[in-house]
């Protein structure tokens, strides 16, 4: 059985996209910024980026951990960053997007197992709130949003299938994964 899911928009006043996703007690905010610009190795391109970043706050959790920022970025961290954006691209149309880049902040403010796939989920209801934006200016032609992306967790815990792991299920599960999928296909 999945947790209670409630996604609220708009909840930042500055982020072309933004919303505050709750998977059970997992909380995350997920903006997403527009950039006309785009990384380098995209320049003259012709094609759109969507990147993203992850963080928690320090007490997202349990104890409190210490800021990322003070110690440098972890591996745990870059993975997810990179699981995200990865997942994100799966949806978009990056000639339809035109050469500008989208950066979707994902911030933990509450973890309570499935942050990633929260963050992925949320992530892209804040794109489209984004690239709604866009479209409203005359800024793109066509929708270069694709497909809906969205992601969950599930695992065997205690000899049993279960599907949205909270953090006990997630700390004890035998295995789990993380599935993303579009309306009709696995992504990730």
């Amino acid at each position: 059985v999945m947790r209670d899911v409630s996604i609220e928009t708009n909840v930042t006043r500055h982020a072309e996209g933004s919303c505050m996703i709750k998977m059970g007690d997992t909380h995350v905010l997920c903006t997403a910024s527009m950039d006309e610009k785009v990384p380098p190795f995209m320049r003259n391109s012709g094609l759109g980026w969507v990147t993203a970043e992850y963080g928690m706050l320090p007490r997202a959790t349990h104890t409190r951990m210490r800021r990322e920022a003070k110690n440098g970025q972890g591996g745990r961290t870059q993975e997810i960053q990179r699981l995200i954006g990865r997942s994100l691209r799966a949806g978009v149309d990056r000639v339809a997007l035109g050469e500008r880049q989208i950066t979707v902040d994902c911030d933990v403010i509450q973890a309570d197992g499935g942050t990633r796939c929260a963050s992925i989920t949320g992530g892209w209801v804040a794109l489209r709130l984004a690239v709604q934006k866009l479209m409203k200016a005359g800024d793109v032609i066509s929708d270069p949003l694709i497909d809906p992306i969205a992601a969950i967790s599930c695992g065997i815990y205690a000899g049993q299938p279960v599907l949205d792991l909270d953090y006990p299920e997630d700390s004890e599960a035998g295995v789990d994964g993380n599935f993303i999928l579009t309306g009709g296909k696995l992504v990730e």
